[in-house]
């Protein structure tokens, strides 16, 4: 059985051999106890630009578990010795914990995206969840905050009771976001990125068996473009090269 006590560095990032009950209940556990905690959800941009920077290497492998998003990380998962390491999609880790927060009654909060989306998402989740406890929701505007705006975000978190923040901006913009705010925001943070576009219904998702097959990137370079080409362009193949170099280098290792 998969628990998060098993990871891997890929290019020097940790990733979390995790699955969603495992990583529910990890959760779960911090969000009852009031625990602040943060959770990145990761893809090959998470570990390019981990490998590219080396404060944001520090930010994902301070997070409290980064799950496998993309299908590249889980086969790296499996090259590097995790023979059933599987996928923790964040728009469906969302859900799962939804699911058991909704049962619990753990209050839950969203922070980012858009107005429109943010009205969508709570609409869209307090009707497939009923009885979800939704203490709070924000759409930060697409600036800085100020060092007040901030704390006034943070102020009004803590009080609203949310013990699990569900955090879409985009990565890598929310792992950073939420590791500034550990320890200031007194509950879980989760980092879903599009998730709340996907649930919310504004962004379409790719098909299952472009999923299975790691060409997810592909789908949604295809509905988005102009935002997306240059990380993909930049990103994807220098991570097949430099992965491989590593399990060369590990592969060597072993025969000494």
């Amino acid at each position: 059985m998969l628990t998060t006590d098993q990871s891997r560095c890929i290019l020097g990032m940790k990733v979390n051999a995790t699955t969603y009950n495992d990583a529910m209940r990890k959760v779960l556990m911090w969000s009852t106890h009031r625990e602040s905690r943060y959770v990145c959800v990761a893809t090959v941009n998470n570990v390019m630009e981990a490998h590219d920077s080396t404060i944001f290497c520090h930010v994902m492998n301070c997070a409290d578990l980064v799950t496998p998003d993309g299908m590249p990380l889980v086969w790296g998962l499996r090259l590097l010795g995790v023979e059933h390491a599987t996928r923790v999609y964040g728009p469906n880790l969302m859900q799962v914990i939804l699911e058991a927060a909704t049962r619990e009654r753990v209050p839950v909060g969203f922070y980012g995206s858009s107005s429109k989306v943010i009205t969508r998402l709570v609409n869209v989740v307090e009707r497939r969840f009923p009885g979800v406890v939704i203490g709070y929701s924000y759409s930060p505007p697409f600036r800085p905050l100020t060092v007040e705006e901030d704390q006034e975000v943070v102020n009004e978190i803590n009080s609203s009771g949310t013990r699990i923040l569900f955090v879409g901006l985009s990565s890598p913009k929310q792992d950073y976001w939420m590791a500034a705010h550990r320890a200031s925001v007194q509950a879980v943070m989760v980092g879903v990125g599009a998730a709340f576009d996907f649930l919310a219904g504004t962004k379409p998702q790719a098909p299952v068996w472009m999923m299975r097959i790691g060409m997810e990137w592909f789908f949604r370079l295809l509905t988005e473009p102009r935002r997306l080409w240059k990380r993909y362009l930049k990103h994807n193949s220098r991570f097949i090269v430099l992965f491989a170099f590593q399990l060369l280098i590990a592969k060597k290792g072993n025969r000494r």
